[in-house]
């Protein structure tokens, strides 16, 4: 059988690791021999791996991160001490915060101390940009190298310099999306040639049967339940859906908006709410290894995302037939059609109430929107066999 290797940081929630998740549970086990590597082995996903995957061992530095300076010095762990050490202050410095990525920070202070993995493989494959790319291209041993481009690489803020010598490296660069393909052959017009586009991994299967399990919403509203599911981060628009909530609220709508992830700006969107009086309104859930639960019981679905990917998300709403929102990020229009599958709005809070409102008030627009997502197929199993292709051509 072929060997086949796949790096990732972890499995904590995700687009990426959802995508990846669903890519390992439709994978050939008869023809392929699969290894995945995490830098950590904590992840909501994790319950989620297939038993025919083999996990194997975190390298040695990312292991010790988990432990603590005191510890460290303590059991005369002074190589990863001095690295530790180095790494923060690195992060520090404005000479390279202004100049390079902190995934680029980090892997050029600790590369040189990161072994080689003691194995060969037919294809390794690095599912995201990154450290996981840095760490396939320099410390794996495979016949061929593709790499994952899940994000705007421009807004991104990669060292482009930095990056070309690692992507140099690679058979094959994998945007997922076409938006994502032109974004970053417009960064690196000479890897042209190498960048193909596979679509994130979606199940229906998958996410029916999850979202059929015990869970979900334990309040006992009655009233109009909003669902939003990702980071809490800037590209999101959490700052967006808070203002539109107020503005419903205000109008006298008997709705709750409930937030799924975590993210750095979690206390920011926090005050938020303090501030515009939803502390009952505008929910925040934490994270959960099954959010499909809560995406089955919520009357419509909003993505108001300054970016996506690919909208992973979205594609999962549409597969559970939920009325949805979305803000009019480049990517959306692979998947909604305005007025026919979903709403797209600007990308200011008004608008987004404004589309609200107009799902909750047209019953006609809601029943149009529903016929058209039993209608379509849904799911993108079907982009494994473009993987491999790949695997078999390149």
């Amino acid at each position: 059988m072929k060997k086949v290797l796949f790096v990732i940081d972890s499995l904590n929630s995700g687009g990426a690791e959802k995508s990846l998740i669903s890519l390992l549970t439709l994978f050939n086990y008869k023809e392929y021999e699969v290894d995945l590597l995490m830098f950590s082995h904590e992840g909501l996903y994790m319950p989620l791996i297939p038993k025919e995957v083999n996990i194997i061992d975190i390298p040695k530095y990312m292991k010790m991160r988990k432990y603590k300076l005191r510890f460290l010095l303590a059991h005369k762990h002074f190589t990863e001490l001095f690295l530790r050490v180095l790494t923060s202050l690195s992060l520090r410095n404005p000479l390279k915060v202004n100049n390079l990525h902190s995934a680029q920070i980090i892997w050029q202070c600790i590369s040189t101390y990161i072994e080689k993995l003691n194995k060969s493989y037919d294809f390794a494959i690095a599912y995201s940009q990154g450290m996981p790319t840095y760490y396939v291209a320099e410390k794996v041993t495979a016949i061929k190298k593709f790499c994952w481009i899940n994000t705007d690489y421009k807004l991104a803020s990669y060292n482009k310099k930095y990056d070309e010598n690692y992507y140099n490296k690679f058979n094959k660069i994998i945007a997922v999306s076409n938006i994502n393909k032109d974004i970053f052959n417009g960064e690196f017009p000479i890897f042209e040639k190498k960048v193909d586009v596979i679509y994130d991994i979606v199940s229906p299967e998958l996410i029916k049967s999850l979202a059929i399990e015990d869970g979900g919403f334990k309040d006992n509203f009655e009233g109009v339940r909003i669902l939003t599911i990702g980071r809490l981060v800037d590209i999101k628009g959490y700052d967006l859906a808070i203002k539109a909530c107020h503005q419903l609220r205000e109008a006298g709508f008997k709705i709750k908006w409930y937030a799924i992830g975590e993210g750095n700006q979690k206390i920011k969107y926090e005050n938020m709410v303090e501030e515009y009086g939803l502390k009952d309104s505008f929910i925040f859930l934490g994270t959960h290894y099954n959010p499909y639960t809560f995406l089955n019981q919520c009357d419509i679905y909003v993505q108001p995302s300054r970016f996506e990917g690919f909208g992973i998300a979205l594609a999962e709403a549409k597969i559970l037939k939920k009325h949805i929102v979305a803000t009019n990020f480049s990517v959306v229009h692979d998947q909604i059609k305005d007025k026919k599958n979903g709403l797209i709005v600007k990308m200011e809070s008004k608008e987004i109430y404004n589309g609200i409102r107009k799902i909750m008030e047209d019953r006609k627009l809601r029943e149009k929107m529903k016929r058209s997502l039993i209608d379509e197929v849904g799911g993108t199993e079907d982009e494994i066999n473009k993987l491999y292709t790949l695997m078999n051509s390149v």
